[in-house]
């Protein structure tokens, strides 16, 4: 009887202990869901405030001119510069990983079997596991000198090689993504489409491509992104030069290469040109924000759902 009494008393406690334990669980949870949400509120407000202190002391005409010199002594802050060697390096980027990447996905998932498809996806794969640095010497030491051998009057610093080797960087992150859009399209569409008398590359680019459009869209924005924030490649192979050209051939210098440069140790601390650090850094941050934003509406817009 005492045995029975001691255990009817300890289930009691387990289960007021359980009771306590559940209330406590949304709490727990709650917290660890707002970490990334407090590190990006601190992210931004970081940005925001010591990039204000660059904004109080330099002029919008300044910053958008195409004089870029942070280190004369009479410094000047154009970041047009490096908005266009950005643009022009994430564009040769995704010159190459949009079509290679895109065709990969199309092979993966509608014409290769589902045991090759096992095999060749994780190679694919792999490329994203390589460090940047590593792609960084590989376009300065290899991409560069073939290249130069290719086109005349490349210099051993500039814009296409470190943009070829981005975009193979990306090719995963847009076939991965592409592939698994596809691969959620129904098989009764493509078994309609077959019916039909289409061929499976016609089932392919004019059935399951637009059925799968918002994630193959998605894929493409977020690669973007990635090529913008990349910067290992263009620090070493693009150069540091600061001028105003939307020539690849020549060296040109990126936002993030431009704060790598800079947190290197030319900039004193509290000067201008430190603080232009955050500044880039709030704009390159801004650039990819709205991409994000563009992607997700996007997705939304043209997402089918079956």
């Amino acid at each position: 009887m005492n045995f029975i009494n001691k255990k009817q008393i300890f289930n009691k406690r387990a289960g007021t202990w359980s009771r306590k334990f559940e209330k406590i669980i949304p709490g727990i949870l709650l917290l660890i869901a707002s970490i990334s949400i407090l590190t990006s509120i601190g992210i931004v407000l970081t940005l925001v405030i010591d990039a204000s202190h660059f904004f109080r002391a330099v002029p919008l005409r300044e910053i958008f001119s195409t004089k870029l010199a942070p280190l004369k002594e009479n410094p000047s802050f154009g970041f047009l510069p490096l908005i266009a060697g950005t643009f022009v390096t994430s564009a040769i980027a995704m010159i190459v990983a949009i079509p290679i990447g895109l065709t990969a996905a199309m092979y993966l998932s509608e014409f290769i079997s589902p045991k090759r498809r096992k095999i060749l996806k994780p190679i694919i794969e792999v490329l994203a596991g390589i460090p940047t640095i590593v792609y960084g010497f590989f376009a300065y030491s290899f991409v560069t000198p073939l290249l130069m051998k290719i086109i005349p009057g490349l210099e051993a610093k500039n814009a296409l090689s470190p943009g070829i080797v981005m975009g193979i960087m990306i090719i995963p992150l847009v076939t991965s993504l592409s592939e698994d859009a596809m691969n959620a399209v129904p098989n009764s569409i493509r078994e309609g489409a077959l019916a039909l008398g289409a061929t499976r590359l016609e089932v392919t680019i004019k059935v399951i491509v637009p059925a799968a459009i918002s994630g193959i869209i998605a894929s493409f924005v977020l690669a973007i992104s990635r090529a913008i924030g990349e910067t290992m490649i263009v620090a070493i192979a693009s150069g540091s030069a600061k001028n105003f050209t939307l020539n690849f051939t020549q060296p040109m210098q990126t936002m993030t290469a431009y704060i790598v440069e800079f947190t290197s140790g030319d900039a004193g601390s509290g000067t201008i040109g430190y603080y232009s650090l955050y500044a880039v850094g709030l704009l390159l941050f801004t650039f990819t924000l709205f991409m994000n934003l563009g992607a997700n509406y996007i997705t939304k817009k043209y997402r089918k759902e079956y």
